[in-house]
């Protein structure tokens, strides 16, 4: 038998509902902070990654599914969006556009990691990106929205990070002193710590192994080293984020795994999702564009979220999705009437199923098996008077409603 390719899954009902829940709620989010959705190819040039997101990182060192196509041109299964995003932009000239360009992506990305909870080779990410402006205030609607969309998708009980990782200009200086404080202690570390101490000593900080933490806790904090132009955007950022009356949490340790991230970095939490408990990361990547080839400056902030990993939360929070209505009829004539009166409950937006066969003890059995809300039960009597039998499958209380009655039922049901 053939199975689906290791660290890949198939996507199946009723679980499909929740993916569908969640991307219905992020497109009416983030139409209503002006965002606009962008597709780009699942295919890229190599150098774009290597390139925008560092060559030195773990995604470009260890986990990108590259190879060679026939005319020789190394491609690479994109390992996250931001670096195609920009690329876009620049190549389709959009900073000629008015205003902040503010875009939104869904799709499957993919990285040849270890699988595990919530975390697969072919993954599936939900993201944003604001481009054109280097203001604080962007940072805090960024965020804000973030929020926005984590409350109504149903996730309860996260915590949101925040941290400056400063700029060209002080974090260098701060990039020293961590080496050199490194170099006594990394002996002591887990193995892609000491590889990062050399190569990505900001990456240490970012360590989720147990045994590391009392190490990392007696590093320098990066908040101490930041200039006062950092210092001042991170402190407004933070202002702005008080006045929306957002909660977080400054984490100083908290980094992000690739080159281009500056200055205001975040992160979304979530106890359900064990110690890789991170649902969503973002921060600002000025700078990122023109090392791509931009001529034109293009700061900008944006974020991921692990879909995978989100749906599986809010799914432990909320009830799998069920049947609005099934219609039991009994007999030929009934049929008719139900496959007609199954057309119009449809047209009104409710999902409707209609029972195959007469038998209703068999037909209310299965009404239960597929969570209906309500079962209605049609046979000739019920036509006759325009009247049908109604069942609450929650309470168990049957009652005579009439098609007005009914509607009204689904209505408050939904």
């Amino acid at each position: 038998m053939i199975r689906a390719v290791k660290g890949t899954r198939d996507l199946l009902p009723p679980s499909t509902a929740a993916w569908n829940h969640v991307e219905s709620v992020a497109r009416r989010v983030f139409h209503a902070y002006n965002y606009q959705e962008i597709r780009t190819p699942i295919l890229e040039e190599t150098q774009l990654f290597a390139r925008g997101v560092g060559e030195q990182t773990d995604i470009v060192t260890k986990e990108m599914y590259t190879f060679e196509d026939r005319d020789g041109t190394s491609l690479t299964m994109r390992p996250e969006n931001t670096a195609s995003v920009i690329r876009a932009y620049i190549e389709h000239r959009l900073d000629q556009r008015p205003g902040v360009q503010k875009f939104y992506y869904m799709g499957p990305m993919f990285r040849r990691e270890r699988p595990q909870k919530g975390r697969y080779r072919q993954f599936y990410q939900i993201g944003a990106e604001a481009i054109g402006s280097e203001s604080p205030a962007i940072d805090a609607e960024v965020i804000e929205m973030v929020v926005d969309f984590f409350e109504q998708a149903g996730l309860k009980g996260f915590t949101l990070l925040v941290n400056s990782v400063g700029d060209s200009n002080c974090r260098p200086a701060f990039l020293e002193r961590l080496r050199g404080e490194l170099k006594s202690v990394a002996g002591q570390l887990c193995e892609d710590c000491q590889r990062r101490a050399v190569t990505n000593p900001l990456r240490v900080l970012d360590c989720k192994v147990p045994e590391d933490q009392a190490i990392i806790d007696k590093l320098p904090s990066i908040l101490d080293h930041l200039c006062e132009p950092c210092r001042l955007h991170f402190a407004s950022m933070r202002q702005f984020l008080d006045d929306r009356g957002i909660v977080y949490e400054v984490r100083p340790r908290l980094v992000r795994g690739l080159d281009y991230y500056m200055r205001t970095t975040f992160e979304v939490l979530h106890g359900s999702l064990g110690a890789q408990n991170s649902v969503l990361g973002g921060g600002r990547y000025d700078g990122l564009a023109e090392s791509l080839g931009s001529k034109v400056p293009a700061p900008g902030i944006g974020f991921s979220i692990g879909e995978d990993r989100l749906v599986m939360s809010v799914e432990e929070q909320e009830p799998a999705a069920t049947l609005d209505l099934f219609i039991a009829p009994l007999g030929a004539a009934a049929q008719r009437e139900a496959g007609k009166l199954a057309r119009d409950v449809r047209r009104e937006g409710y999902s409707t199923e209609v029972a195959p066969e007469g038998k209703l003890k068999r037909a209310m059995e299965l009404a239960n098996k597929l969570g209906a809300r309500f079962a209605l039960i049609l046979g000739d009597e019920e036509i006759a008077s325009g009247r049908y039998a109604l069942k609450n499958m929650q309470s168990g209380v049957q009652e005579p409603v009439s098609r007005e009655q009914l509607a009204q039922q689904l209505a408050i049901a939904k």
